[in-house]
């Protein structure tokens, strides 16, 4: 979107520089990343930066507000609860769509939203490589308010170690060799020292919790909690020898209960402009004439599971537990980001730790699309199109 750095990036790429960057991206450790990696970064300026920071700042002080906290303890479906919250999330991650206003001026719009990890650690890697293969302006940096990797890593280990030795702090997951985020898995084993552990592997003792780390039985002192709630619900065969609802002494990072407490249960709280009508699905008494315009989420699937993009009046009437769902007006993404072919669409993944009584922005990533919606299945065969980081000219 800075169109003299991505006209000089389009003409100076060739397929080879392309092939050695996922060539060194699949090979980094024994096993192929599980997504598809985009040809380019995107490259964003100063005046669409601070339009950016500015819906960021209305929407964590909005978050971060007592009367949202308050509110928020309503997400949690009873009997989800987990001891020992904070009162804040450790980690969260921030969803916009890139957008234009009928002015024809670039602005954000919220997509989602959750208190709840990220692909924190991989996107210093991608960060790396881009850098590498391509020739990135040193004007322009994928980390906000730190410029130097090794800071970042402080950071992340400030967060996620913490005063403990990494021997006894976890990457938990189900299954973590079988997940397509494996590779984000693997950066934060080489870059902290901590272990992706299956959360079936994990042993209690009272309120202890104990893994096997090199055959040696390690307590547990703080879990980076990587578990989806969603899919956990699905896993009938696993055998799991503790509860996240257990009285444990372990810290959560980040606290399990904001993955409900931020999340699109947020969204109908937020009023800006950078945020597009939503409500609860138990709050609308008519249906807007122009369905056709708007967009059904479930409340606490993850990943676009279960949103119906083509609404009629049929599936809302057949809905049932209607304050599970939302309605939301849905967004129009403005292809922005030329390509050898067609323009591409962009979602950015901000990514915040918790620092100081606030979220503190550190990192983003970016999805590329063009197709009808951002997931894989609408965009199979083409090309500049899948997992991207976004540049932002230093202010």
């Amino acid at each position: 979107m800075v169109p003299e750095i991505r006209k000089k990036f389009n003409a100076e790429f060739t397929p080879e520089k392309y092939r050695a960057l996922l060539h060194d991206l699949n090979t980094t450790y024994d096993f192929p990343i599980g997504y598809r990696i985009a040809e380019t970064p995107i490259f964003i300026g100063k005046e669409f930066k601070n339009e950016i920071l500015e819906a960021v700042e209305l929407i964590t002080g909005y978050l971060m507000s007592d009367e949202y906290k308050e509110m928020s303890l309503n997400a949690i479906p009873k009997g989800m609860e987990v001891p020992n919250d904070p009162g804040y999330p450790e980690m969260m991650a921030i969803d916009f769509a890139i957008c234009k206003d009928p002015a024809g001026k670039f602005i954000p719009q919220l997509i989602e939203l959750q208190g709840f990890s990220s692909l924190f650690f991989y996107e210093l890697l991608q960060n790396y490589m881009y850098r590498k293969h391509y020739e990135i302006d040193e004007r322009y940096g994928g980390l906000f308010n730190i410029h130097k990797p090794d800071e970042y890593l402080d950071i992340l280990k400030h967060v996620v170690v913490g005063d403990s030795h990494p021997d006894n702090v976890i990457l938990l997951e189900i299954e973590p060799d079988e997940q397509k985020t494996r590779i984000d898995f693997e950066c934060c084993n080489t870059y902290l020292g901590v272990k992706p552990v299956c959360i079936s592997d994990v042993m209690k003792e009272c309120k202890d919790l104990f893994y096997t780390n090199n055959g040696v039985k390690t307590r547990i002192e703080r879990i980076y909690n990587r578990v989806i709630f969603d899919e956990l619900s699905k896993r009938t065969d696993l055998k799991l020898n503790f509860s996240f609802h257990d009285e444990l002494n372990v810290k959560w990072i980040p606290h399990p209960n904001w993955f409900f407490r931020i999340s699109k249960f947020s969204l109908p709280f937020l009023k800006n402009k950078y945020v597009p009508e939503t409500k609860f699905l138990s709050d609308v008494k008519e249906y807007p004439t122009d369905l056709e315009n708007y967009v059904l989420k479930p409340l606490f699937s993850f990943a676009g599971a279960g949103v119906v993009f083509d609404v009629t009046k049929e599936i809302l009437d057949g809905i049932t537990d209607r304050s599970n769902y939302i309605l939301q007006k849905k967004i129009n993404y403005e292809p922005v980001i030329e390509t050898p072919d067609q323009p591409a669409k962009a979602e950015l993944r901000l990514l915040f730790v918790h620092n100081n009584g606030k979220p503190y922005l550190v990192n983003n990533l970016v999805r590329l699309s063009k197709g009808k919606m951002m997931g894989v299945d609408f965009n199979k065969e083409k090309t500049w199109v899948g997992s991207s980081l976004a540049y932002f000219e230093h202010l």
